[in-house]
């Protein structure tokens, strides 16, 4: 089913620690300048331009005509570890084939919205890279990235985290990955987003059948490794009416742990936490269908709600009175997911935050109209 395979990496030639950081997406503008301050070469300049894209095409162009950048003479896959307090995941970089969601291939789980599509799709069309890996879960992958061969490492701390990657060109072990991974869909992890637009990018360039603009950089780990952690993103509610009828929790702690096992979520308004049991295998969806979405009505999520993985911030929004009222959720069910994803349901955004973010300038995928990846 899901097409992945070994590719011709652009890759930096300088030491990855001072140039790597965290996804686009979770950074602040103050985050933004402290990683751009880092490194005249630092990846945020291209995945975070400011809006200026012919620039970070440019700048792109120039690494790669300066060496900072390098493509590799020969396709290989890269094992990704992660270590942090105490775990340790594996995860493989390649990349997959773009298809439509409607092939069952590639699962999607979270609905998008328009203005990070419109802003991925003018640096896609700009750079023509892609600068950060999709983030894929597979089933099955663990054992064989425990037995990948040896190969070129380089090893790096990023965010309080030991990362190593070894780039593997051993078309042995790079075909078994592909083999693994041709019986099997991929459910989207991170990237729902970029998936889309990256799809919509490479129908504009309509290049040969295995160009690698039909391609993604992606990034795969097994749904069961033990060191994927999945985050709850807690809501929080700008304006709306009165939550009723839940069980009285007398503290935030009461209340998360009250979310434990069970299919519910915790609220908090005018200085009273409740937790409110739902219906249902997927807290997130239940808490839009059964509540917040009969809260707005007509008005939109997106400009309605805001989000944070901090329950406490939470709490003092709704106390400073930036907000009417928080909604807190429990770990997801990654199975549970799995399966909602199968049956083709869409779930609210934010449904799931995977941890530790894998971070952007390991490797790239250049979008070529022509040739293999």
């Amino acid at each position: 089913m899901a097409d992945v395979r070994a590719f011709r990496g652009l890759r930096y030639t300088e030491p990855l620690e001072p140039v790597v950081a965290p996804p686009y997406d979770v950074l602040s503008e103050a985050q933004v300048a402290e990683y751009r301050a880092r490194s005249p070469h630092s990846v945020v300049r291209l995945t975070r331009p400011g809006g200026d894209y012919a620039g970070a095409a440019r700048l792109l162009q120039e690494w790669i005509a300066g060496g900072v950048l390098a493509r590799d003479a020969e396709p290989a896959m890269h094992l990704h570890r992660t270590e942090y307090d105490g775990h340790v995941r594996l995860d493989v970089l390649a990349v997959l084939r773009l298809v439509p969601y409607a092939d069952g291939v590639v699962l999607p789980h979270e609905r998008t919205h328009r203005g990070p599509k419109e802003d991925r799709l003018a640096l896609l069309r700009a750079t023509g890279a892609s600068l950060e890996p999709l983030w894929f879960l597979g089933e099955g992958l663990r054992p064989i990235l425990d037995g990948a061969p040896a190969g070129e490492e380089r090893a790096f701390a990023f965010a309080g985290e030991r990362h190593t990657l070894r780039r593997i060109e051993d078309p042995a072990w790079t075909g078994l990955v592909s083999r693994h991974l041709a019986g099997r869909p991929v459910l989207i992890a991170d990237g729902h987003h970029r998936y889309e637009t990256t799809l919509a990018h490479s129908r504009e360039l309509d290049g040969g059948p295995e160009a690698g603009a039909r391609f993604t950089l992606a990034l795969l780990t097994d749904l069961a490794d033990p060191g994927l952690l999945v985050l709850p993103t807690h809501r929080v509610l700008r304006a709306g009416v009165a939550v009723t009828g839940g069980e009285p929790a007398g503290s935030l702690d009461e209340t998360l742990r009250g979310l434990r096992g069970r299919a519910a979520a915790g609220t908090y308004r005018e200085g009273r936490f409740q937790v409110l049991p739902l219906e249902g295998d997927v807290p997130a969806v239940e808490l839009h269908r059964q509540v917040i979405d009969n809260i707005l009505g007509r008005r939109s999520a997106e400009e309605q709600l805001v989000y944070t993985r901090d329950p406490e911030e939470a709490v003092g929004w709704v106390d400073s009175g930036e907000a009417v009222a928080a909604f807190f959720l429990g770990e997801p069910d990654l199975a549970a997911v799995l399966k909602a994803a199968r049956e083709g349901k869409t779930m609210p955004q934010k449904t799931t935050y995977f941890h530790p973010k894998p971070p952007s300038g390991m490797v790239f995928h250049v979008l070529d109209r022509e040739g293999n990846p």
